[in-house]
């Protein structure tokens, strides 16, 4: 009786999440339209943050292959939720990493979006060092300028990356950032945001130690995606559009 309630109630997650993602994909087959882009130039990461796991294996039989979440332990116990059955999606770590849990994480990981000091980057390196693995990274920038939010100034961004050249057991991949927070449309605020991380990412791509690697802009939410997919997004990180509001 009890496995038959808990099917009922993942087949009605299932099917709520089925209609999101259907006018989420409808929306974003729009926003790229307009920007003269494709699908295939993009990967949407359903964040699944402070869902049950039953929601991130719902994205995950939905088509949504990249997950991302925000904090360490949650990834880890999704983690072994899901390859428990036998799931295994691309992870990718969005939120702020602090550096007593990387070594916790190093190794489970497709990207981490969120590195955004060089004490932070020295430890990702260390840890996946002494692990023999190599750790996608992207470096976040404070390109807002905002002092509630975390990451490199524009001024720091040459420093970090001779940092990356000369590390071991990182492979430096690109750049991310956090917009403004609107509340009833997107802000021009956003879209100077999305601008000055694609201005960064084409001014330094000369100054990484390997060009062909320098291919990630992760920008854009399910607020304010459009606007990050037209100055030249390869990721974003759509939550509330696929899972639906969050309940805290």
């Amino acid at each position: 009786m009890y496995e038959e309630k808990d099917s009922a109630q993942y087949n009605q997650i299932l099917s709520l999440m089925r209609e999101r993602n259907h006018l989420f994909e409808d929306t974003l087959s729009e926003a790229l339209r307009l920007a003269g882009r494709s699908r295939d130039e993009l990967t949407v990461i359903g964040v699944s943050k402070f869902f049950p796991p039953d929601y991130a294996k719902a994205a995950y039989e939905l088509g949504i292959r990249n997950l991302g979440e925000n904090r360490v332990q949650e990834m880890l116990e999704k983690i072994k939720v899901l390859s428990d059955e036998g799931i295994y999606p691309q992870w990718h770590l969005i939120g702020t990493l602090q550096t007593n849990k990387v070594k916790s994480i190093i190794g489970k990981t497709t990207l981490i979006h969120s590195v955004d000091s060089l004490r932070l980057l020295d430890e990702v390196s260390a840890k996946s060092s002494s692990s023999d693995v190599t750790t996608d990274i992207l470096l976040q920038v404070n390109v807002s300028e905002e002092s509630t939010k975390h990451g490199f100034s524009a001024e720091e961004l040459s420093e970090a990356i001779e940092r990356s050249n000369a590390a071991s057991g990182i492979r430096l991949r690109g750049l991310m950032t956090m917009a403004p927070i609107f509340v009833e449309r997107p802000s021009d605020e956003a879209d100077k945001c999305f601008w000055g991380l694609r201005e960064l990412f084409d001014r330094h791509v000369s100054t990484v130690k390997c060009a062909a690697d320098w291919t990630v802009l992760s920008m854009g939410m399910s607020q304010d995606y459009a606007s990050a997919i037209r100055h030249g997004a390869t990721h974003i990180r759509v939550g509330t559009a696929i899972f639906g509001p969050r309940t805290l």
